[in-house]
């Protein structure tokens, strides 16, 4: 594999410093990390290198690329993981030079002294944008910062985020003093990709679903002006406020304050949360998901497991939503996204495409599988994560084994929740279609940059007019164009004059 103009470019950069890359998904993140690689232990031969990314099907898959493109040059490479006892891993970490693993293994090594970052010239954290908040890469860097001799850092991400504060934290987590951004409109990235045909695809959201989303809305009106009355909630009632003010007071109760108000306030907020739900679930997704959420909302009040699913069941309007709901389901009359997806698929299918279909819900992710397997010449799978508590979906063999038969056309339309898109090498595909947007600008980007990399690709957004969809869709946009202007403003582009500094690492 030979480096392309921009890989160079950014190879230059990021030689001196501890730096962030943010490439587009598919543009050769990874092969700039060998490059650095390489590289860096040219300059310190007797050195080990770390690279570290979040899930052990992306560990292998990176384990697995590097022998590929570099393996005749280092021998001793090996990737570890969590299946490996840690008296093996220890004896693996202290005879290899090259090692990839997951951070978990590594933090937890690390707080069991079985090894040390002193010899470790260079660590990769692939996927950096989650180096927040308590998640591993934050320790694994703090030690190094701490241990490490030679200390170089190199993050990769398709998206760190639209928030400057957060995007700050990231490079502070990780000692990073430059980032280097291109996005397809980048002059260096244009000759390398193909064009990406972006349309959306709207329906109406039906009578009869808007007569239950009144119903709902009646509930949930009547614990929000019970909120503001009680003088707690204040700001707009968004999910994430109504999170924020629910742990406020959890936290305000736990520390001896036993306050009625309070008391109540955790209730409500829990009581409007589940009723968010129900709304974005009929808006978004349809009546057979809707029927299993209420179902399960009122099995938690029959068995007495959650006062506020109690509160919600007991209302008159519960039990016509309910009895309306079972009916649609029973008769099938689904969201008219999925005739219209079916539609699409009919109409633009052919057997030299791959499609890769997004939803963030698995009810609907199997319903979607299970009707479009009916059109002539689809083989479509499912591609989910695994529930550990119930053991159900896919474990990451599965997983790796539907990516495989992906690539080799054993399956053409692959249905995937939110784990398709990050990090996992799935195979070109000619379509990517959101079954239903999300309100996020790092999702965004991720699932979008599943197509247009070595052919030209289609994304095709599902839209249901006048509901959540259009919002979310409109919120991950803004955010994704925050994003470029937040780097930008950081040192971020190349033409830009600021540069980014944190502290002298």
């Amino acid at each position: 594999m030979k480096a392309r103009e921009y890989q160079k470019n950014i190879f230059e950069k990021i030689k001196t410093e501890n730096s962030l890359v943010v490439l587009p998904t598919g543009m050769g993140k990874t092969f700039i990390a060998f490059m650095l690689l390489d590289y860096i232990l040219k300059k310190f031969p007797k050195s080990k290198i770390l690279f570290l990314a979040p899930t052990r099907p992306l560990v292998e898959q990176h384990y697995n690329s590097y022998l590929k493109h570099f393996g005749e040059l280092y021998a001793d490479a090996v990737f570890i993981t969590g299946k490996i006892n840690k008296e093996k891993r220890e004896k693996i970490f202290l005879e290899n030079t090259i090692i990839f693993s997951t951070p978990q293994c590594i933090r937890n090594d690390l707080k069991n002294k079985k090894i040390s970052l002193e010899d470790v010239s260079l660590i990769i954290f692939d996927e950096a944008h989650r180096a927040v908040k308590n998640y591993s890469y934050v320790y694994v860097s703090k030690k190094y910062k701490e241990q490490g001799e030679h200390k170089r850092i190199l993050g990769l991400t398709a998206s760190p985020g639209h928030k400057k504060e957060s995007i700050k934290k990231i490079c502070e987590n990780l000692h990073i003093k430059e980032i280097e951004l291109r996005t397809r409109e980048s002059e260096d990235i244009k000759p390398y990709i193909k064009e990406l045909k972006i349309r959306e695809e709207r329906v109406d959201l039906p009578k009869i679903f808007q007569a239950i989303r009144e119903k709902i809305k009646i509930i949930y009106k009547k614990k929000i002006e019970e909120l503001k009355k009680r003088k707690i909630l204040w700001g707009i009632p968004t999910k994430t406020n109504l999170l924020a003010l629910q742990s406020k007071l959890f936290n305000l109760i736990k520390s001896g304050n036993k306050n009625f108000n309070y008391l109540r306030g955790v209730s409500l907020c829990a009581q409007a949360i589940k009723l968010q739900y129900a709304l974005e679930l009929l808006e978004t997704q349809g009546t057979k998901q809707l029927y299993e959420y209420l179902s399960k909302l009122k099995k938690e009040s029959e068995e007495k497991k959650s006062k506020a699913s109690q509160q919600i069941v007991k209302t008159k309007e519960f039990q016509k939503i309910f009895e309306v709901t079972k009916r649609l389901k029973e008769e099938e009359f689904f969201h008219p996204k999925l005739e219209k997806l079916i539609r699409i698929i009919k109409e633009e299918f052919n057997l030299k495409n791959k499609i890769l279909i997004f939803s963030q819900y698995r009810d609907t992710v199997s319903l979607i599988a299970e009707k479009i397997n009916e059109i002539e010449g689809v083989k479509a799978k499912v591609f989910v994560g695994q529930l550990k508590k119930k053991n159900m979906g896919l474990n990451q063999k599965e997983q790796q084994e539907i990516i495989k038969e992906f690539g080799s056309g054993g399956i053409n339309v692959m249905v995937s929740t939110s784990i398709g898109e990050e990090g996992l090498d799935i195979p070109e595909v000619s379509h990517v279609i959101f079954y239903e947007p999300v309100p996020s600008g790092i999702r965004l980007i991720q699932r979008r940059g599943r197509t247009a990399r070595l052919k030209p690709g289609n994304l095709i957004v599902l839209l249901t007019r006048k509901t959540r969809d259009e919002a979310y869709y409109y919120v991950a946009k803004r955010k994704e164009e925050k994003m470029k202007e937040v780097i930008n403003s950081l040192g971020g582009n190349k033409n830009s004059k600021k540069q980014f500094r944190i502290t002298d690492y």
